[in-house]
C-alpha cells in the first residue's frame, strides 16, 4: 500500500502532509483561476527530452501572458520540482493569478501496463453537461472534464470522450484522441475546442519526421470513429492507450470496429508510441 501522505511545494515552501495555507477568497479556489501543466519525468530528471519540461514551461508562460498574470518565481518552481522528483513519477505545476506556485505529484495507475496492452472502454459524454471551459488553455476550471470522467466511471468505464454541440468528438477528459485507418493517423484539429497537448504535438512531430501520413484537420464527426481500425488516446502520464469499446448515453455496449486485434493492434500502436522510446 502506498503512503498517501501528499508531499507538495507551495509558494516557496515544502509541505509534507499535503496541507498548505490558502485564503477562503482565493480566486483559484472560488473560480478555478489557475493554470497548470502535468508531466511524466523520464530518466530520473528533467534533461530527458521525453520529460519535455521546457515545453511545459512554455505552455505555462503562454497561458499567464494571455491572462495578464505576473511571472512566478521559476527558481522556486525548479526547487519544488527537484524536491518532489524522488517521490513521484508524474509532477504538476500549478500557477495562481498573483504569481504563487504549487508543485504536486502523483503516481502512475497501478494497472497502466494492462491498460496499454489490453485497452480501455470509454463513454461518449453529451456536451450539454460536460463541456470544458477555455479548452485551448489548461486552467483549473476542469469541472466539465472531471464530471464526464466521474460519469464514465460510474458506468464502469475508464475514460470519457468530450464532444461539441454537433456531437463531434474533441478529446478525452484527460488526453488527446488518435485514430488509424488505411495507413493514416488521424487526430482532431486544434481549432480552439481542444487542448493542444504537448504529447500530441510530440507524436505529430515524430510521425511527420518519419514521413507517416497524418490528418489533423478533419473534424471527428459522430460516425467517423467507426471507420478506424485502431482508436487510442494519449497524455503525458499514460503515454498511449488503445480504446477497444465505446458506449453512449442512451445505448450502452456499442463496440468500436477494431480491425486490428492483439499483436496487430500492438504493431500499429508501436508507431504511435515511438516518441516514448526515443529518449
Amino acid at each position: 500500500m502506498r503512503d498517501r501522505a501528499q508531499l507538495c511545494w507551495y509558494d516557496g515552501e515544502r509541505y509534507d502532509d499535503g496541507r498548505f495555507p490558502i485564503a477562503a477568497n482565493e480566486p483559484g479556489l472560488i473560480f478555478g483561476a489557475t493554470v497548470f501543466s502535468t508531466m511524466r519525468v523520464y530518466g530520473g530528471g528533467f534533461d530527458d527530452p521525453r520529460t519535455a519540461w521546457p515545453a511545459h514551461r512554455r505552455r505555462l508562460e503562454g497561458a499567464i501572458a494571455a491572462f495578464g498574470w505576473p511571472q512566478p518565481s521559476w527558481e522556486s518552481i525548479d526547487r519544488g520540482l527537484e524536491t518532489l522528483l524522488p517521490h513521484y513519477p508524474v509532477l504538476r505545476v500549478t500557477l495562481f493569478p498573483d504569481g504563487r506556485e504549487l508543485v504536486s505529484g502523483r503516481y502512475l495507475p497501478d494497472d497502466l501496463a494492462d491498460m496499454q496492452r489490453e485497452g480501455i472502454a470509454v463513454w461518449v459524454a453529451p456536451s450539454d453537461r460536460h463541456a470544458r471551459s477555455l479548452a485551448g488553455y489548461k486552467t483549473g476550471n476542469y469541472l466539465g472534464a472531471w464530471s464526464a470522467l466521474q460519469a464514465a466511471r460510474s458506468r464502469g468505464l475508464r475514460e470519457a470522450i468530450l464532444t461539441d454541440e454537433s456531437g463531434n468528438w474533441l478529446e478525452t477528459s484527460t488526453g488527446n484522441l488518435w485514430g488509424y485507418r488505411d495507413g493514416v493517423w488521424h487526430t482532431p484539429p486544434t481549432d480552439g475546442s481542444i487542448l493542444p497537448g504537448i504529447v500530441r504535438q510530440r507524436i505529430l512531430d515524430s510521425l511527420r519526421s518519419r514521413q507517416i501520413s497524418v490528418d489533423d484537420r478533419e473534424p471527428w464527426t459522430p460516425e467517423l470513429w467507426r471507420s478506424f481500425e485502431v482508436l487510442a488516446y494519449s497524455n503525458s502520464g499514460v503515454e498511449v492507450v488503445p480504446i477497444v469499446r465505446v458506449e453512449f448515453e442512451a445505448a450502452a455496449g456499442d463496440r468500436a470496429p477494431i480491425a486490428s486485434e492483439g499483436g496487430d493492434r500492438g504493431r500499429v500502436l508501436a508507431v504511435l508510441r515511438q516518441p516514448f522510446a526515443e529518449g
